[in-house]
């Protein structure tokens, strides 16, 4: 029997017993596992497809999917759009293995106002009932996008993020004070609670999009407190408003003509596929989404758009007015239908072919496809198994795709230079390698070495992104925050880190790796972690713990080098720097420079002084340091 082909027996007499009705239909293994969930206008027909259609050999998923089949269960709808609905609804409910899977199913981001007497704001990708309010959900794709709705939000209302327990007993509060992003309850002087709250309560209101009613509220505290002589209070609420307004006058890009529509384009790559949508309101592009999807081998561009459109607006509460789209969506009518019942008016699906509609439906799909090769050069194969095992170790609540490893080099306790590797994705990416020349710490003190390379990444990490919420033109480099960080030593390195990332208030975990027994070191926990000598996650860390020695060594390594050929050059009799330069450009270092030739030495210095050197550095080779000298690198 042909692997494509319907099992015999009752199975086959199921699927002639099927009415000739639309529904949707439940393919089950002998357990009674849900395994595919479909929808059709006529349910004999489209079973029966299954063991008929010649196409289905070269479909892989159903060369896997139909010899599992052990029965099939349906159910009747009154019409397509029904079955539309139910489809979608079944899907959610029992995440058939071999339905299009949404690779951000359950993953979509919100801003939370925790449940606490004193509420964080925070993002959350988990919605629980936990008595938190949440708003969203946000495009998965854009962590740093609500991230930026924090930070503009807590310039508004100076909400606190920090996870400590408040008593109001801290000496100090932390960076963000000073920076008019919290109002510092953490402390006797900061704000008491019932002000707290108050500004908790316009913070909802302004997620929420009761702007309108916020604003009337300030201007009315505004003007009370003027009545009342408190004008520092007065024009500390006169900023409040003029900020909020300039957000409110902030837009992305016109679409002049263009009132209320969607715009979705799809793009396949294997087994990949991404579906972009961009959201035009009020003939503005206010936001774009990316969804990417896994299991789309052999399905037509039009079943993914369709099922990924039904998914997407079964939840949204407001739909557009008209969708644009790249390929025509299976079961159009019935999604047209759909979506205007749900919008309460005509809702058009349409594929444009030419004009402004068709060069926005080509913009969604060039963004699809960017997004779709990012997410290829994403895969990763052991890496990728050492990432998700890192997280189920530590406990994350998301892999920690981008993580930073930070190391300290010196010589003898002098010339301490510290690094900064990064890894995304289980590989390195040099690219944003960093390199620190130590400044301010004391010499040999490894704490306060690796406290000041931590400090100097974080404060350049702020300044950049208050470049970035200004709108100013500047390219990430420092603002890009890790999902965890990874520090060379034990317990006393990762204190060191901590007390840091507590200063600016960044909410980054941090885990330590001690060289003796590889264990790894966590916050709040007094053990260390031991895992086995074959964990791909040990694996991951140990390599990159490895390169950040690596890289500072080198550095450090470089560093000496220089000091040593150029004191060794400033012996001589006229070489100054000028010539110190040209010798080491030429030659690379005073082993090159030793080993030249006097005649390429005089083709730079000339015959008299090239003959010098010669001589010079003849009777001082012992005092060049070898090849593999290096610092310690231990911290």
């Amino acid at each position: 029997m042909p692997d494509h082909v319907l099992p015999p027996g009752p199975l086959l007499a199921t699927v002639r017993l099927l009415p000739r009705r639309p529904g949707v239909y439940l393919f089950k293994d002998a357990t009674g596992r849900v395994l595919y969930v479909g929808k059709a206008a006529s349910l004999r027909a489209r079973v029966r497809q299954y063991s008929q259609e010649p196409s289905a050999q070269s479909n892989p998923r159903l060369r896997l999917l139909v010899p599992k089949i052990a029965a099939v269960d349906t159910i009747v709808t009154a019409n397509e759009v029904e079955a539309l609905i139910l489809e979608t609804n079944l899907i959610k409910q029992h995440q058939p293995p071999y339905n299009i899977r949404m690779a951000d199913d359950k993953a979509y981001p919100y801003v939370k106002l925790t449940g606490e007497p004193y509420p964080r704001i925070v993002m959350t990708r988990k919605v629980v009932r936990d008595g938190g309010r949440y708003f969203g959900p946000y495009p998965y794709h854009e962590p740093k996008l609500i991230g930026r709705t924090i930070r503009s939000i807590r310039r508004l209302f100076q909400l606190r993020t920090c996870p400590i327990e408040i008593t109001r007993a801290l000496p100090r509060p932390c960076l963000d004070h000073a920076m008019g992003l919290c109002s510092a309850p953490c402390v006797a002087w900061g704000a008491q609670l019932e002000v707290y709250q108050e500004q908790v309560r316009q913070a909802a209101l302004f997620m929420e999009g009761r702007r309108e009613d916020l604003l009337e509220d300030l201007r009315a505290q505004m003007t009370s407190a003027a009545a009342a002589m408190e004008f520092e209070r007065a024009a500390q609420i006169r900023d409040q408003i003029q900020a909020m307004e300039a957000i409110g006058e902030r837009q992305r890009i016109t679409t002049p003509g263009l009132e209320e529509r969607d715009i979705a384009a799809v793009v396949q790559s294997g087994d990949l596929a991404c579906v972009e949508i961009i959201t035009i309101r009020a003939g503005r592009i206010q936001d774009q989404e990316h969804v990417l999807l896994s299991g789309t081998r052999g399905v037509e561009p039009g079943e993914v758009l369709a099922q990924v459109l039904a998914r997407r607006y079964s939840d949204l509460p407001m739909l557009p007015r008209e969708l644009l789209v790249d390929v025509e969506p299976e079961g159009r009518a019935a999604l047209e239908a759909w979506l205007s019942a749900r919008r309460g008016s005509r809702v058009e699906v349409e594929v444009p072919r030419r004009g402004d509609r068709r060069r926005l439906v080509e913009l969604a799909h060039e963004n699809a496809a960017l997004c779709l090769q990012q997410a290829r050069a994403r895969e990763v194969g052991p890496s990728g198994v050492g990432v998700a095992e890192l997280q189920e170790a530590l406990g994350l609540e998301a892999a920690p795709f981008r993580i930073e490893g930070y190391d300290i080099s010196h010589f003898q306790g002098g010339e301490a230079i510290g690094s900064l590797v990064v890894f995304e994705g289980g590989r390195p990416r040099k690219a944003d390698y960093r390199q620190f020349r130590m400044r301010a710490s004391g010499e040999g003190d490894d704490y306060a070495m690796l406290h000041e390379v931590i400090r100097r990444r974080f404060v350049r990490a702020r300044a950049e992104q208050e470049q970035l919420d200004r709108g100013e033109p500047v390219r990430p480099r420092w603002s890009v925050l890790p999902d965890l960080i990874l520090v060379d030593g034990g317990r006393g390195q990762l204190n060191a880190a901590i007390e840091v990332l507590f200063e600016h208030n960044v909410a980054v975990p941090v885990v330590g790796l001690a060289k003796e027994q590889e264990e790894i070191c966590l916050t709040g926990r007094p053990e260390p972690l031991r895992l086995p000598a074959d964990s791909q996650a040990l694996n991951l860390i140990r390599r990159l713990r490895d390169e950040a020695h690596r890289f500072a060594n080198a550095a450090g390594r470089r560093l000496r080098e220089r000091r040593i050929v150029f004191s060794v050059l400033d012996e001589i009799p006229g070489i100054g720097e000028r010539r110190k330069r040209d010798l080491i450009r030429r030659f690379g270092s005073v082993r090159g420079v030793r080993a030249a030739p006097v005649e390429a030495l005089a083709e730079v210095l000339g015959p008299k002084l090239a003959t010098r050197v010669t001589v010079h550095l003849a009777g001082t080779a012992s005092q060049t340091p070898l090849d593999g000298a290096t610092g310690d690198g231990t911290i």
